[in-house]
C-alpha cells in the first residue's frame, strides 16, 4: 500500500496569529516545527512520500533536506484548497492512501504514525485524530485518497466523522495524545514546553520564547 503524508504549510508571517509572540519568533516556532514534522515522517516506515503544499520559500528549503515532493499553493486560499491540489498529484502518480498533517503538531513520533495507521480497513477507510480540544482535525486519513473532500476550519473533526460515514462503514475516531497536541495559542505552547516529550525540541522552543523576555 502506498500511502503519502500531505502537509499544508501557510506562508511562516502569516500564521500561529493567536499566539504571543514577534513575528520573527512566530516564524522561527514554525521553521522548527516544520522541521521536526518532516523528519519524524521521513523516518515512518509507512510514509512512501511526503507532498509540502506551500509557496513559503522557508518551508521548501526545509523540505528540500527531506527529499519531500513540493507543491505550489500560490493561491494559498485554504488549507481544504492545499489537500485538493495534493490529492489530484497523488492520484495521478496512483497513491492508495494519505494522511493530512499539520505542521504545528511537532511532538509527534513515528510509533504515532504507526499505531494509527494499524486502524486502516482497505479498501476504503477514514481515519480521524482531533486535536487537544476536540476542535479541529491534527490527522486525516483517507483511502482512497479521494474519498472525501476536506473540511478543516469549521469544527472540523466532527465534520469529517460525519462526512466519512457517507462514503464508508471503516471510519475509526483515534485518540494519540502527541498527535492531539497542537501549537495554536500561548496556553497550548506553554503546557507542550512542560510536558516531559522531546527534550531537544523544548530547548529550542524556550530558547525562542527566551528572545522575548530578552528584549
Amino acid at each position: 500500500m502506498k500511502i503519502a503524508a500531505i502537509v499544508p504549510v501557510k506562508s511562516f508571517s502569516n500564521a500561529k496569529t493567536r499566539l504571543d509572540l514577534t513575528k520573527l519568533q512566530k516564524e522561527q516556532l514554525c521553521e522548527i516545527m516544520l522541521e521536526e514534522i518532516l523528519h519524524t515522517l521521513s523516518i515512518s516506515p509507512q510514509i512512501e512520500k511526503i507532498l509540502v503544499v506551500t509557496k513559503e520559500k522557508k518551508a521548501i528549503d526545509i523540505g528540500k533536506k527531506f527529499q519531500v515532493i513540493h507543491i505550489l499553493d500560490s493561491d494559498e486560499k485554504s488549507v481544504n484548497n492545499a489537500v485538493e491540489i495534493a490529492d489530484k498529484y497523488l492520484q495521478e502518480h496512483d497513491f492508495d492512501a494519505s494522511i493530512v498533517i499539520p505542521q504545528d503538531i511537532p511532538f509527534i513520533k513515528t510509533q504515532d504514525i504507526d499505531f494509527v495507521l494499524n486502524y486502516k480497513i482497505p479498501p476504503n477507510f477514514v481515519i480521524v485524530v482531533p486535536s487537544r480540544r476536540f476542535d479541529g482535525t491534527n490527522a486525516l486519513i483517507r483511502m482512497p485518497v479521494n474519498l472525501m473532500k476536506t473540511h478543516y476550519d469549521e469544527d472540523s473533526y466532527k465534520i469529517h466523522m460525519n462526512t466519512a460515514k457517507a462514503y464508508t462503514r471503516n471510519v475509526a475516531l483515534v485518540f494519540a495524545k502527541r498527535i492531539m497536541w497542537d501549537i495554536d495559542n500561548m496556553e497550548d505552547l506553554n503546557f507542550l514546553v512542560g510536558q516531559n516529550e522531546k527534550p531537544d525540541l523544548v530547548q529550542k522552543i524556550k530558547q525562542i520564547l527566551n528572545q522575548k523576555q530578552s528584549e
